[in-house]
C-alpha cells in the first residue's frame, strides 16, 4: 500500500484544487472581475524581481480543466503502472509537469510563461523515453528538437518585448497592433505555437510522441501540452487579429487538420490513430482562432481535451488487455469481454465525431456554423467539412475494427473488465463527455448562439457525417491491397499513409545534408589530404628512400660505394665552408 500513497496523495491534491478554481471561477463570472497579483521575489540593491500571476475567467476554467484531468490520469497510473519499479520518478514527473502547465496558464509576463513553456518540453522529454528503448529515444529527440523551435522564438519574443520596457504583455496588446515592428513578436509567436500544437511544417513529432506510457499520452498528447500553442494564441489574440501571418496560420492549419484525417485511415496503430485525431482536432482549433474567434476555439480546445483523455485511458485499457499488442487488426469483439471499457471507448468515440448532445457537438457544429456564415474561400469551407467527414470515417473504421470484427489474437483469451481503479477515473472522464458541452457552452458564453442559415447548410455537417459513416463502413471491410487498389496507386497510397512524408523530411529530410557533408569530410579530409601530407605521406617518402638505398646496397656494391664517398664529399665541403 505504501507504494501507491504517492498516487492517492497526489489525486486528492489536485481534485482539491480542481474545486476550489472550478468554484473560484464562478465567483469571477458573476462579478465581472480579475485579480492580477504581484509579488517580489528578491529585491538587491535597487532591483526587484517581481513574479505576476493573472486570475480570470479563463485562466480558472483551463486550470480546473487540466487539474480534473490530471487528477483522473494519476488514479488511473496507480493501477497501469502498478508494475512500475520506478512509480514515484514516474508521479513526480507528472506533478513537474503540473506545476509548468499552471505556469503558463497563469501568467501574464512572457518570462514566467517561457518556464513554464520550457518546463513542458523538458518533462514531456523525459516523459517520452520513459520506456528506455532506441524507438522511445528517437521519438523524445524528434518531440524535443521540434519544441526548440518554438523555445527559441519565444526568447526571441522576450528580448524584443524589451522595447517596451516591461514583459507583462497583458498591458500592451491594445496598442501592439499600431506599431509595425510588433508584427515580428506575431510572427514568431505563430511560429511557436505552430511547434507546440504540431501544425503542418512540425507535424510529425506528435505520433512518434506515443512510444510514451498511455497514462502520459491521454495527458501531454492530448489536452495540455498540445494545447499549449493554441492557449498562447487565444491570450495574443487581439494583437494578432488583422495580420497576414494569421491568414497563413489558417491554410496551415487547414491543411494540417486534412493531412491527419486522411493519415488516421490508413493507420494501424491504435494510438497512433487516437494521435492524428488529436493533430485534427488542433488542426480545428488553430484554424477557428486564425480567423478571429478565440472564445470558440477555446471551447473546443476545452471539450476536446475531455473526451480525448478518456479515449486514450480506454486505449490504454485495451493495450493492456491485449498483452500489449496495439496493433488494430488483432483487435475485435472487445465489447463483448470488457463491456464497460467499450463503452467509455465509444462515447468517447463519437463524442469525438461530434454526435449531437455529448461534448463535441457544442463546440465543433458551433465551429462549422460559423465558418459557413463567414465570407472566406471555398478552399478553406471544403477543408472543413472534409475533414469533419474524414474524422467521421476514422472513428468508425476504428469502431468497426475494434468492437464489431473478429477477435484475431489467440484461440484461448480471457479478457475482463474487473479494473476498478481505471474504471473509477474513467467514468469521471465519462460524465465530464457527456455534460461538458451544454455546461461550458452556458459557462463561457454569456447570451445564446442562435445561427440561422439556409436548411442545406445548415444540414451540411449531417450530410458529411453520414458520408464518412458509410466510407467508413466500406474501408473496415476492405484489405490493404483493395484500399491501394481504389486509390489507382500504390505511390499516391504511401504518399497519404505516412503523413505527406512529413516525417522523413523532418529526420533525414535536415540530416541528409550535414550527414553528407561529414562523410565528404571524412573522405577528402581525415581519410584523404591530412593523410597524404602527415601519416602516410612521411611513411611513404621514408619507405621509397629505403627501397631506393636497399636496391642499391643489394645490387651493386661499386654505385653504392661511390655515393657513399660522394655523400661523404658533400659533407666535407659543408664543413670547409
Amino acid at each position: 500500500m505504501k507504494k501507491f500513497s504517492i498516487c492517492f496523495i497526489s489525486f486528492f491534491f489536485l481534485f482539491f484544487f480542481k474545486m476550489i478554481n472550478f468554484f473560484l471561477k464562478i465567483y469571477f463570472m458573476e462579478k465581472n472581475m480579475f485579480l492580477f497579483l504581484k509579488g517580489e521575489i528578491i529585491s538587491f540593491i535597487s532591483m526587484s524581481i517581481v513574479m505576476s500571476i493573472l486570475l480570470d475567467w479563463m485562466s480558472l476554467l483551463f486550470m480546473m480543466f487540466v487539474l480534473m484531468i490530471f487528477s483522473s490520469v494519476i488514479y488511473y497510473s496507480k493501477s497501469y503502472m502498478s508494475s512500475e519499479k520506478n512509480l514515484n520518478r514516474f508521479i513526480i514527473l507528472v506533478l513537474l509537469f503540473v506545476f509548468s502547465m499552471i505556469l503558463l496558464i497563469i501568467s501574464p509576463n512572457m518570462i514566467s510563461i517561457f518556464l513554464g513553456w520550457d518546463g513542458l518540453g523538458l518533462v514531456s522529454y523525459c516523459l517520452v523515453i520513459y520506456y528506455q528503448n532506441i524507438k522511445s529515444y528517437n521519438a523524445g529527440m524528434l518531440t524535443a528538437l521540434s519544441n526548440r523551435i518554438g523555445d527559441v522564438m519565444i526568447l526571441m519574443v522576450i528580448s524584443w518585448m524589451m522595447n517596451y520596457g516591461s514583459w507583462n504583455y497583458i498591458f500592451f496588446l491594445n496598442f501592439m497592433n499600431n506599431d509595425y515592428m510588433m508584427k515580428i513578436i506575431g510572427l514568431m509567436l505563430i511560429i511557436a505555437a505552430m511547434t507546440k500544437s504540431a501544425q503542418i511544417p512540425f507535424s510529425s513529432w506528435l505520433p512518434a510522441a506515443m512510444a510514451a506510457p498511455t497514462p502520459v499520452s491521454a495527458l501531454v498528447h492530448s489536452s495540455t501540452l498540445v494545447t499549449a500553442g493554441v492557449y498562447l494564441l487565444i491570450r495574443f489574440n487581439m494583437m494578432l487579429i488583422d495580420m497576414f501571418f494569421l491568414k497563413f496560420l489558417l491554410l496551415l492549419s487547414g491543411l494540417t487538420m486534412f493531412m491527419a484525417g486522411i493519415s488516421a485511415n490508413y493507420e494501424f496503430d491504435l494510438k497512433k490513430i487516437i494521435a492524428l485525431s488529436t493533430l485534427s482536432q488542433l488542426g480545428l482549433m488553430m484554424s477557428i482562432l486564425s480567423m478571429g474567434m478565440s472564445d470558440l476555439a477555446f471551447f473546443h480546445l476545452l471539450t476536446h481535451a475531455m473526451f480525448k483523455a478518456l479515449l486514450f485511458m480506454c486505449a490504454g485499457v485495451v493495450i493492456h488487455m491485449m498483452m500489449d499488442i496495439q496493433d488494430i487488426r488483432y483487435m475485435g469483439g472487445l465489447s463483448f469481454y470488457i463491456p464497460l471499457t467499450s463503452l467509455c471507448l465509444n462515447i468517447s468515440n463519437l463524442a469525438l465525431c461530434g454526435l449531437p448532445f455529448l461534448a463535441g457537438f457544442y463546440s465543433k457544429d458551433l465551429i462549422l456554423e460559423m465558418v459557413s456564415m463567414s465570407n472566406l474561400n471555398l478552399m478553406i469551407f471544403f477543408l472543413y467539412y472534409l475533414s469533419t467527414g474524414l474524422t467521421m470515417f476514422y472513428t468508425i473504421r476504428l469502431l468497426f475494427y475494434l468492437m464489431i470484427n473478429d477477435y484475431n489474437l489467440m484461440v484461448v483469451y480471457n479478457l475482463y473488465d474487473e479494473d476498478y481503479i481505471m474504471l473509477k477515473s474513467m467514468f469521471m472522464l465519462l460524465f465530464m463527455s457527456l455534460s461538458v458541452g451544454s455546461f461550458l457552452s452556458w459557462m463561457i458564453f454569456n447570451y445564446p448562439y442562435m445561427i440561422y442559415l439556409p436548411f442545406n447548410l445548415k444540414m451540411m455537417v449531417i450530410y458529411v457525417v453520414m458520408m464518412g459513416l458509410f466510407l467508413g463502413y466500406l474501408i473496415s471491410n476492405m484489405k490493404i491491397y483493395s484500399m491501394n487498389k481504389f486509390l489507382m496507386t500504390y505511390n499516391l497510397s504511401n504518399f497519404l499513409c505516412l503523413m505527406w512524408f512529413m516525417p522523413n523530411l523532418s529526420t533525414y529530410g535536415l540530416n541528409i545534408y550535414f550527414l553528407k557533408m561529414g562523410q565528404s569530410l571524412l573522405k577528402n579530409i581525415d581519410m584523404g589530404w591530412s593523410e597524404l601530407y602527415s601519416g602516410q605521406g612521411m611513411f611513404n617518402i621514408i619507405k621509397n628512400y629505403s627501397i631506393f638505398y636497399n636496391f642499391y646496397q643489394m645490387n651493386n656494391f661499386k654505385i653504392y660505394l661511390f655515393s657513399f664517398f660522394f655523400w661523404m664529399l658533400i659533407f666535407y665541403l659543408l664543413l670547409l665552408f
